[in-house]
């Protein structure tokens, strides 16, 4: 049988493409639901079905972004884009194993994504065919504000202005989120997905659910003894574990 996720963040627009298929392809079988991008990798990494539909905007890792995780995670699992954006990314989309769906779904054009996953034996994720999907993306879409270049944090009763590059990493904790520099931690409030929207990605990267870390921060990366990835800074003595599908980040380092 046929495997699917359906990573999509606003909880209609999922529950209408799950409809949607579940009627077009009752055979089916919907085995996980995602409404961010870390969730989407790491159930896609856990579960390896064979299809993956990737809302392209998604908070925190998009849509784009797992896709490029999958060719080191899930290599095999085809990838359907679920897109506002029209004709200007349709070429890219055409061009290797993966295909697109517009929001709203069209029952008719749903079908023939159907058609075309039935129809191949294999459809792994194309290198070429994501790269032209960023670019062709990256040059009708929206400027982004400029990142973060400093926080405001709570260290006791103290309030901290603390620099983006002498962060170390940061770390939801319940409801705050630990920022970690040399000086110890201090507390904000404004959760991890928010802070990967207004962050530089060159600069920082999230590593687990729970974490992302300042690349110009760390010392070394290493495993231990059940392969699991170990990050050491510069800056501190702590050490943060690399959640399994964000392995692929270090892979050339």
């Amino acid at each position: 049988m046929t495997t699917a996720l359906i990573a999509e963040d606003e909880p209609h627009l999922r529950a209408d493409l799950i409809a949607a298929l579940r009627e077009l392809w009752p055979e089916l079988n919907i085995v996980a639901e995602a409404d961010d991008g870390v969730s989407a990798l790491e159930a896609i990494a856990a579960l390896k079905p064979d299809i993956a539909f990737l809302d392209i905007q998604m908070p925190g890792l998009t849509g784009l972004d797992v896709a490029e995780a999958l060719r080191a995670t899930s290599p095999t699992t085809a990838i359907v884009f679920v897109t506002a954006y029209h004709q200007y990314a349709i070429d890219a989309f055409e061009k290797g194993a993966v295909d697109y769906v517009l929001k709203p779904i069209a029952p008719a054009r749903l079908t023939e994504t159907i058609n075309r996953l039935k129809s191949r034996a294999s459809a792994s994720v194309s290198t070429l065919a994501i790269e032209q999907v960023i670019a062709q993306i990256a040059a009708h879409a929206s400027p982004k504000k400029s990142p973060l270049t400093w926080v405001s944090a709570s260290a006791g009763k103290e309030t901290r202005l603390i620099m983006i590059d002498d962060i170390a990493y940061f770390q939801s904790d319940n409801k705050y989120t630990v920022v970690m520099t040399a000086e110890g931690e201090a507390l904000i409030k404004k959760p991890i997905k928010e802070l990967l929207d207004e962050l530089d990605g060159g600069q920082f990267k999230q590593v687990h659910r729970s974490t992302i870390v300042n690349l110009r921060a760390i010392k070394s990366i290493s495993r231990d003894d059940t392969g699991k990835g170990l990050i050491k800074f510069k800056m501190c003595k702590d050490v943060v574990q690399i959640s399994q599908p964000f392995m692929h980040l270090f892979r050339n380092m």
